[in-house]
């Protein structure tokens, strides 16, 4: 008996000091590709720290809607942050050696943000459908404290998901390799590296994009297809062209944020790793940088705010003129 039990004594739990992340293989002068990322980032800080501001300034603004704007932005925000800043640091720098611990708190950002802005996109089409299907129960259906809620429990499933793939990493032995190839901690790349059972990541690998990705996108389309119906059998064309341009600047953001990205999880492994880091840092990225720049010329709302805020800060600059000094 004893001697059963001896070899399972001596099994060892591999978990690596460190990861290396390779980025791009094989393609000549790809910094200037990161250095493209860079002013990518720059105008995504600068874009949504406007949005977050001018809804934040504006009582007008302290609506539903734009309860889930602000809270797009702030995503944006948070998860170009996280990701530009690091990437820049590993392959400019060439610091693509990255700690055990700092690299599954990379991967528990990436993913946390990259999934909110899906749930975002969700708040923001029911928003959209119930303000034109029900126009007259709106105030009443999808009022702030609702938005709040719904984007509250966005938050804590979200975060609990990314905890739950984490933690299952971390049960995972690494004896083999230590080479991650993507330009961040990328879940699937990672989890592929094991040398123990990964069938638990192999299920959350193929459950959580249908979960996060996928029933959200299902949600948004029939919610449009919906609205479209509706309008046709209701409203006169004028008036459902009126409705539906106020649904532009969210159909926008969709298309932007799903089409690289479902590329990417569903071809999974049978993708080139080159391909797939364009397109999940372009998915990373370029919605945030767009977000804002979309909201601004397609939304009266926040034009209108622009404009007050403007105003009020050139009197405030002729009111410090004319003081005598």
């Amino acid at each position: 008996m004893a001697s059963d039990l001896h070899p399972r004594r001596n099994i060892t739990f591999v978990r690596p000091p460190y990861f290396i992340i390779t980025g791009f293989i094989g393609i000549p002068n790809v910094k200037y590709y990161y250095i493209f990322l860079f002013f990518v980032y720059i105008v995504s800080v600068v874009g949504n720290t406007a949005v977050m501001a001018v809804i934040y300034m504006d009582n007008s603004l302290r609506t539903p809607k734009y309860i889930a704007v602000f809270n797009l932005a702030f995503v944006d925000l948070l998860g170009n942050s996280a990701l530009v800043p690091k990437v820049l640091d590993i392959f400019l720098f060439n610091h693509n050696v990255i700690p055990y611990n700092d690299c599954m708190t990379f991967l528990f950002f990436c993913y946390t943000c990259l999934s909110m802005q899906s749930f975002n996109l969700v708040a923001l089409s029911y928003d959209r459908l119930v303000a034109i299907i029900f126009p007259l129960h709106y105030q009443l259906r999808v009022n702030q404290r609702f938005m709040l809620s719904m984007i509250a429990s966005f938050w804590v499933f979200t975060i609990t998901a990314v905890l739950i793939s984490v933690g299952l990493i971390t049960r995972l032995s690494f004896c083999k390799s230590v080479v991650i190839n993507s330009y961040f901690c990328d879940h699937g790349q990672l989890y592929r590296l094991a040398c123990n059972d990964n069938f638990p990541n192999d299920v959350v690998s193929f459950l959580y994009p249908v979960i996060i990705f996928w029933l959200p996108l299902v949600f948004i389309l029939s919610s449009y297809l919906y609205i479209g119906y509706t309008l046709v059998k209701v409203a006169t064309l004028q008036q459902g062209i009126k409705a539906f341009k106020t649904c532009l600047a969210h159909l926008s953001l969709v298309v932007v944020y799903f089409t690289p990205l479902l590329m990417t999880f569903t071809l999974m492994e049978k993708i080139h790793p080159n391909n797939r880091i364009i397109n999940l840092s372009l998915t990373s990225v370029f919605p945030p940088m767009l977000n804002p720049i979309i909201y601004v010329l397609q939304t009266k709302e926040i034009q209108t705010s622009l404009k007050k805020i403007s105003k009020i800060c050139q009197k405030s600059k002729m009111t410090i003129k004319s003081i005598p000094m």
